[in-house]
């Protein structure tokens, strides 16, 4: 299968997000597709998908001239299309999801139960995966959930698989078995347009980039012939420089002491963070890092231990608690706890500030639309206005606007679960350079991330965890990948 789309343009009111996109991929080859969130990459596929109308251009598949009418529609023809933000049903099992829409019956038609599941672990074990297809997919870690979405695609016999930020949420060990299929996949023909972030991801699985910027193709290499300062330069119109900027901390008192937390998933944790400090905490997918810090919150319930913010026991029994004392908390799922995606970006970023607005019971909208305006200047949100739904947004302008959610209620204490996952380089930079703006100010930031570059760039100190168990906590400026992967897989 070849597909061609050449001079795509798209707009959603004044806003231009497609300004003639030209782009072309063939079977048996991984075509990746790079930009800054917001170029137009995801509109490019829900248009090659059917689930938006193209305004202008034209899409070839096998020299035909052919629009899909929904994304069933192109999945019949052979175009899988895996979404970074995954559309499971929580309360159904692992594989009633994999056959929604597409269940096998009986002749007296109930559901042939038997071979689904079948079918459903077949396909799992394909990528090393041995997910308990029983299993409410709520129940599930994402990196678990995005091996289920990968499985589905691989149901369809697609001809062309398109990836978006698969390894997103993926240990490495996860990354290599779905690395392992692709490469076989593409050995049987089959071809992949693959978006990522992960510039290292290129040389590893990629054969040929297409660049995006604002709504444009910039440039098509073959990765055996470009280096990642081209592709950084092409994506962002300029040369980023160092992707870390330095940090200089000036630690003041702690803020946050934790002793001998335990809870779901994670046993006799301990730590504490200064003012103006960036603690980060590592390890490996199922470590109990996101467990523990859903607890500190209040989200989940403590076993036990005691938490003391200034030097005071407090017992943070709920979010609302937390979010009185100052303490803020950008989750792993921005999609399902960090936003209310139906509502407005200016509805967003006001939730936890809201009562600062009230005068005599009543919302003083003036100053609810500077500030929110301000602080999305301030994050250089992408968008129409502060009136567009949150969903509508990419996905790094999505985190930018949970970022500015809790900037913006002047939170003393932020938690970060993965900050920087699916958000592109130049927006990574801007993250990590507001992260020190905040921590200059004294705020104490705890980041947990699955980037160890990341963890080593802009921690201070880091916490190690290992199956829900302390291993350690390391000086960030003398650390190593070798030393904290090392504590990460339970050596010493």
């Amino acid at each position: 299968m070849k597909i061609e789309m050449k001079g795509i343009e798209k707009a959603f009111g004044g806003n231009k997000v497609l300004q003639g996109v030209n782009f072309t991929v063939n079977s048996g080859e991984v075509h990746a597709l790079m930009g800054e969130n917001g170029a137009g990459k995801s509109t490019l596929m829900n248009i090659l998908t059917g689930l938006l109308k193209k305004d202008n251009g034209s899409i070839k598949i096998d020299g035909k001239v052919t629009t899909y009418t929904s994304a069933l529609n192109a999945e019949h023809h052979g175009i899988s299309f895996i979404h970074q933000e995954m559309n499971n049903i929580p309360e159904m099992s692992v594989v009633d999801n994999m056959f929604l829409n597409k269940e096998i019956k009986t002749k007296f038609g109930l559901m042939n139960q038997k071979i689904m599941r079948a079918e459903a672990k077949k396909y799992l074990s394909q990528l090393g995966s041995d997910i308990n297809v029983d299993s409410k997919i709520g129940n599930l870690t994402v990196g678990q959930q995005q091996m289920v979405e990968i499985a589905k695609s691989l149901m369809t016999n697609a001809k062309i698989i398109i990836m978006d930020e698969p390894t997103a949420a993926l240990t490495e060990n996860e990354t290599d078995i779905l690395f392992k299929t692709i490469r076989e996949l593409k050995s049987k023909n089959v071809g992949f347009i693959y978006i990522s972030h992960r510039m290292e991801e290129l040389w590893e699985i990629c054969d040929r980039v297409t660049v995006m910027r604002d709504g444009i193709s910039v440039n098509t290499y073959s990765t055996r012939d470009v280096k990642d300062d081209q592709i950084v330069h092409d994506m962002v119109g300029r040369n980023i420089g160092d992707y870390y900027p330095k940090r200089n901390p000036k630690l003041g008192a702690v803020a946050l002491k934790a002793e001998h937390l335990s809870g779901k998933k994670f046993q006799n944790i301990s730590f504490e963070v200064h003012e103006g400090e960036i603690l980060g905490f590592s390890g490996l997918m199922g470590a109990g890092r996101t467990e523990t810090m859903r607890a500190l919150f209040g989200i989940d319930k403590l076993d036990s231990g005691k938490i003391y913010l200034a030097g005071k026991e407090t017992k943070l029994t709920s979010p609302y608690d937390s979010i009185k004392h100052g303490i803020g908390f950008l989750t792993e799922d921005r999609k399902n706890e960090g936003l209310v995606t139906e509502q407005s970006i200016e509805d967003n970023v006001a939730l936890p500030s809201i009562d600062g607005f009230r005068k005599y019971g009543i919302i003083d909208k003036k100053a609810e639309d500077k500030f929110v305006n301000l602080l999305i200047k301030r994050l250089t949100v992408k968008a129409e206005n502060a009136q567009v739904p949150a969903g509508s947004l990419s996905g790094g302008n999505q985190q930018k606007v949970v970022m500015a959610k809790w900037v913006g209620s002047g939170s003393k204490i932020l938690i970060l679960d993965e900050p920087t996952r699916g958000v592109d380089v130049g927006a990574k930079k801007e993250i990590y350079e507001l992260m020190n703006q905040l921590t200059d100010r004294g705020v104490a930031i705890i980041m947990v991330s699955s980037d160890l570059p990341e963890v080593l760039s802009m921690s201070d100190r880091i916490e190690v965890l290992y199956e829900g168990k302390q291993m350690g906590i390391v000086d960030a400026k003398n650390a190593t990948q070798e030393q904290v992967m090392k504590l990460a897989t339970g050596g010493k």
